[in-house]
């Protein structure tokens, strides 16, 4: 492949290895070069440009990634489309992930122009979740390489196992001294897991803490279920404790007694007749992760669970100092969109106003009251306002609004206080944040919704700006990837730093109007304003 700066009239057909803009058009990296795109960078002023041109025993980007993605995918795996250089691979179905880590090792061995970056094997996943990406890091890759990655990837390396529909019994043992409400929340817990895995509980019994008594439940769920849970009012300290006695006395065997995974320790696994026996460790009332999770999944998936797989699940094992991360990007259905939040920020201080200009009556309405109705009738949800300077006043504005307000005292710090505090009251769930400045009474809630239809990560549109004839402005939706780059702003700036430090991810909205790039700022803007709606 030929890489270099070439003068824009011997572009044509030449790959852009960098966005840039012409007039009023961004050309983004990795398009093709028309002659449209020479004659607008030629108008531009634009004399030289860096390209790439593809030669003889070149793989385009696009092709190679698709190819070595379509290998790479086992069952219950769906592929998407590629997409400058990268495809990624999706679940079918909920269940566990089946990874080939030897094989994946050897498809990055083979060329640096080659990735695969994959989930954990074994880790849970849910239908429509990511499983592994596939990125070509150059903008086309050796043949050789693609077809070594191929070879290579003759047996899939990625792959789900389903969750099985399975019946389950539950056991508890009780002492005499034992809790209600304790059994109640064992209870809920054990069932919570077992429901999340498309299981039910169908036998449930709750005896007294002797081998006689469990011998004889044992027996009784064995015949009505094929997975049985026993939860000892005393945890097993030993292989002769109750519980492993009461298995070996109903004539079944034990398979593994503790694991390393922390909490989890005291698990054991055994078989009575046709159903796996798990007794469980004090953590399983726990609704957070555990040991009991791992070996739940494996058999939920049909799995093999040996004592040998079970000594294996020591790496990443120490469960308790992980902290909670979020879930790998999903690709949502066809007829879904992702959650989008809005904040919306009416905080500042009007300095040049000479009075908090959000109060200030525009068509009858306080302007922050426009803007928060026009994102109350937009598809963002949640809508988030902060406050800062007349935090009383503005709220009395919204009294009615369904919105959550927060007081960001720090207002004076400037607007990348308010932003920062308002991206951290946004829901977990919500993949992304429109910003709306409270200032701006033109923007209609057809805008912010535009934005977010035009929002799409795996196109690569991460940062969506609403413009007009060409001209940025606001509002502008973020996806959640950039709230920890935010974090690091200081000062009375707010985000769109962000849009010329990755203009790849950038999606221009036009308004089809100047919406975008009216906001209040002095006496003569709100006159000019309100003269113009006259």
């Amino acid at each position: 492949m030929k890489f270099g700066p070439v003068p824009v009239a011997d572009a044509q057909g030449g790959i852009l290895a960098h966005s840039v803009r012409a007039g009023r058009q961004m050309l983004k990296k990795g398009r093709v070069l028309t002659p449209e795109d020479i004659g607008a960078l030629l108008s531009a002023g634009i004399a030289e440009i860096t390209i790439a041109r593809l030669e003889n025993g070149d793989v385009y980007e696009d092709e190679a990634a698709a190819a070595i993605a379509a290998q790479l995918g086992g069952k219950q795996v769906r592929v998407g489309r590629a997409f400058t250089g990268r495809a990624n691979l999706f679940a079918s179905a909920d269940g566990l992930a089946i990874v080939a880590a030897d094989s994946i090792d050897a498809v990055n061995a083979a060329d640096e122009s080659i990735t695969v970056a994959t989930v954990a094997p074994f880790s849970r996943v849910h239908a429509g979740q990511m499983l592994a990406t596939v990125k070509i890091i150059p903008f086309a890759a050796p043949h050789a390489a693609v077809t070594r990655a191929e070879d290579i990837l003759a047996e899939p390396a990625i792959a789900v196992a389903p969750f099985r529909r399975r019946k389950a019994a539950l056991i508890l043992t009780e002492l005499q001294s034992g809790r209600p409400s304790l059994v109640e929340k064992t209870q809920a817990a054990i069932a919570q897991r077992v429901n999340s895995i498309g299981s039910e509980i169908v036998f449930e019994r709750t005896v007294p803490h002797t081998i006689e008594a469990l011998d004889q439940a044992l027996s009784q769920a064995a015949g009505a279920a094929d997975l049985v849970f026993v939860f000892g009012a005393s945890a097993i300290t030993d292989r002769r404790d109750v519980i492993p006695a009461a298995i070996e006395k109903r004539g079944g065997t034990l398979e593994r007694f503790g694991m390393p995974v922390d909490p989890g320790n005291l698990l054991l696994l055994g078989r009575v007749g046709g159903a796996d026996v798990v007794g469980l460790p004090g953590c399983a009332r726990s609704p957070k992760l555990n040991g009991f999770d791992f070996v739940l999944w494996r058999l939920a998936a049909g799995l093999p669970v040996s004592s040998a797989d079970i000594g294996r699940m020591g790496v990443g094992g120490l469960l308790m100092e992980i902290p909670v991360r979020p879930q790998p990007r999903e690709e949502a259905a066809p007829s879904a969109r992702p959650k989008i939040g809005a904040v919306l920020l009416a905080a500042g201080a009007s300095s040049r106003m000479g009075e908090n200009k959000l109060l200030a009556s525009v068509d009858g309405k306080p302007l922050v009251r426009r803007a928060v109705e026009a994102a109350l009738a937009s598809g963002a949800s949640p809508v988030i306002v902060v406050t800062g300077k007349d935090a009383e006043a503005v709220r009395q504005a919204l009294e009615g609004c369904d919105i959550q307000i927060i007081e960001n005292s720090n207002f004076s710090d400037g607007l990348s206080s308010s932003l920062k505090f308002g991206l951290m009251h946004l829901p977990q769930d919500c993949s992304g944040a429109v910003i709306v400045l409270g200032d701006m009474p033109a923007i209609a809630p057809r805008l912010i919704d535009r934005l977010i239809a035009a929002f799409n990560l795996d196109e690569d549109r991460a940062i969506c700006v609403a413009t007009h004839n060409g001209k940025r402005g606001n509002p502008v939706l973020f996806a959640r990837r950039f709230f920890e780059e935010i974090e690091s702003i200081e000062g009375d700036v707010g985000a769109r730093g962000l849009i010329g430090t990755y203009p790849e991810l950038v999606c221009e909205v036009e308004a089809g109007s100047d919406a975008p790039l009216i906001d209040i700022d002095t006496p003569e803007d709100l006159a000019a304003y309100r003269k113009r709606n006259t």
